[in-house]
């Protein structure tokens, strides 16, 4: 029988387990749902797959860096104490070693490669570290990046993880800059690198809104063009890196730092962990409540 994606997917929403598993326990079950699940359970994979409906919003954002190669993850797991553990750090640093060496397109690729090309499969690499550490990890993302000799990376973890930033500087090898643009994106979180990067359609939406607050403010129509200009200024200073004033230097904006140095910014990436994915919130009092009435 033809093994679909459809379901490969309903076996992974029954059991949690991984996609790479479920589609072996078809194969090896003829397609049957049901002795697939079995199949599972038989392997000792559920042991991982039962903590599949638990919310993973915490982790650790890492960079890895080799020569003119350089990646930056994000690894989620269920409580803040698992990122301080020993296995979780190898972990991230083995997921990003086989990224630089491997360079898969996606997380899904990432997922069915073998790790750092032999033995295991990557997704079977972090669901043996689930049933180790106990508790539910997800490789969520990851970017890529490559240099020349010329260039230089900026790399930033704060807090031990909770933001991680990459930035590649072209013309310059100063390390310090390029790690300073990396610190400052880290705070501002700018969500573009320039004016241009920005869509146009979205310039002009937020032209319009800017126009009709001025007119609603009553300015006169002779002037209200100059004073949207002026307002889309600032709005490109709130969301473009390259005009924002610099952190550590408030009176010169991003692209005069870099320009200074005869450089510019040619990327960077910011992941922030756990950001839009929706935390469960426990009510300890009512979970402490719930547990003594069952005595």
């Amino acid at each position: 029988m033809a093994i679909t994606a459809k379901l490969v997917k309903e076996l992974r929403e029954k059991t949690g387990a991984g996609m790479m598993d479920c589609k072996k326990a078809l194969q090896e079950t003829d397609g049957d749902i049901d002795k697939a699940i079995d199949y599972l359970r038989e392997k000792g994979i559920s042991k991982a797959a039962k903590k599949a409906d638990r919310i993973a919003a915490e982790g650790s954002a890492y960079v890895e860096v080799e020569g003119n190669d350089a990646v930056l993850l994000e690894v989620n797991c269920e409580t803040d104490f698992v990122t301080k553990n020993d296995q979780f750090k190898s972990l991230l640093q083995a997921l990003a070693k086989h990224i630089l060496s491997e360079k898969p397109g996606s997380v899904e690729e990432a997922l069915a490669q073998p790790l750092n090309g032999e033995g295991e499969k990557v997704e079977e690499f972090i669901n043996s570290n689930i049933a180790k550490i106990g508790e539910k990890i997800s490789l969520r993302r990851f970017a890529l990046f490559t240099k020349t000799d010329q260039d230089v990376f900026g790399e930033y973890i704060h807090m031990g993880g909770n933001i991680g930033v990459v930035t590649v500087l072209e013309g310059t090898t100063d390390e310090q800059l390029a790690k300073d643009i990396a610190m400052h994106v880290a705070a501002v979180n700018p969500r573009y690198l320039s004016r241009d990067a920005v869509a146009q359609e979205d310039v002009e939406k937020e032209r319009e809104v800017l126009k009709t607050q001025a007119l609603n403010e009553g300015k006169p129509e002779h002037i209200v063009e100059k004073m949207v200009e002026g307002r889309l200024g600032k709005f490109f200073e709130e969301i473009c890196l390259l005009e924002q004033s610099f952190v550590k230097d408030p009176d010169q904006k991003v692209k005069q730092i870099v320009k200074n140095k005869n450089a510019s910014v040619k990327s960077f990436v910011r992941y922030e962990v756990g950001e839009g994915i929706e935390k469960r919130v426990d009510n300890f009092a009512e979970e402490v409540m719930s547990q003594v009435n069952k005595k």
